[in-house]
C-alpha cells in the first residue's frame, strides 16, 4: 500500500474508527501529550527545586514509580478481569486517570525528597489501575480485521504528540519556569479524562444467565 498525503491525513484523523476507539485515542493524545511537557525536564526541576535531591533521588524516584506501576498492574489487572462487563474498567480507567493528572499538582509543593518519594508511589498506583483498564477496553472495542491499523493510530499519535510537546515542554521552562508545565499538565489532564465520560454508556454490561425453572 502506497502511503499518500490522503492516507496519512486519514490515519491522523481516525477516520473510520469506532467512537470507543477514537475517544479513548484522543484522550491519550491529550493526557500523554500533557505529560510530554515535563518528561525531558523533569530531572532538573527535581535537583534544581528541591532541597537536597540528587541526581541519584531522580533515579530512585523514577525506580519506585516503575516498580508501584508494574507490580500493582498485576494486582489491578486481577480486580478488572474477575468483574464481568466493562463498567468496572470503565470507572477504573477514569478515576486512576483523574488522580494522575491530579498528582502532578502535588510536585509544585513538595519540598523534600521523601515527599517525591511518596508522590511517585502515588503517581505508581494510579497508572497501574489506569493502564490495565485502557488496555481492555481498547482491545475488546477494535475494529475486527484492524487490529494492527487502530493500534498503529494509537502509538502514532501519542509518539507526535509527546515529541511535539517534549519540545514546546522546554521552551516554557526555560522562558517562564516549571509552575506553568505542571499547571497546564492537571488541566489537560483533567480534559483528557472528562472525554472519557462520553462513552460511559458504550460499555458493555455483563451477560446475564437465564435460570431454568424448576419443574
Amino acid at each position: 500500500m502506497r502511503l499518500s498525503t490522503k492516507n496519512i491525513r486519514e490515519y491522523l484523523t481516525l477516520k473510520g474508527v469506532n467512537k470507543v476507539v477514537k475517544v479513548l485515542i484522543f484522550s491519550d493524545v491529550l493526557m500523554m501529550g500533557s505529560f510530554g511537557l515535563i518528561s525531558p525536564v523533569f530531572a532538573v526541576y527535581i535537583t534544581d527545586t528541591i532541597p537536597g535531591a540528587t541526581v541519584e533521588v531522580v533515579g530512585i524516584a523514577s525506580t519506585i514509580y516503575l516498580l508501584t506501576k508494574s507490580l500493582g498492574q498485576l494486582f489491578a489487572a486481577e480486580i478488572v478481569d474477575r468483574i464481568k462487563g466493562e463498567r468496572d474498567d470503565f470507572w477504573s480507567m477514569f478515576i486512576g486517570s483523574l488522580v494522575m493528572c491530579a498528582v502532578y499538582a502535588l510536585y509544585l509543593v513538595i519540598d523534600a525528597p521523601w515527599q517525591l518519594y511518596a508522590v511517585q508511589f502515588l503517581n505508581g498506583l494510579a497508572t497501574a489501575f489506569t493502564f490495565p483498564s485502557w488496555m481492555g477496553i481498547f482491545t475488546r472495542h477494535v475494529d475486527k480485521d484492524h487490529e494492527g491499523k487502530e493500534w498503529g493510530m494509537y502509538f502514532t499519535t501519542v509518539d507526535l504528540s509527546t515529541a511535539a510537546t517534549a519540545a514546546i515542554g522546554g521552551v516554557i521552562a526555560y522562558t517562564m519556569g516549571f509552575k506553568p508545565l505542571f499547571i497546564a499538565i492537571v488541566v489537560i489532564g483533567i480534559l483528557s479524562s472528562l472525554l472519557l465520560l462520553t462513552i460511559k454508556d458504550e460499555m458493555r454490561m455483563p451477560k446475564i444467565k437465564k435460570l431454568k425453572r424448576a419443574r
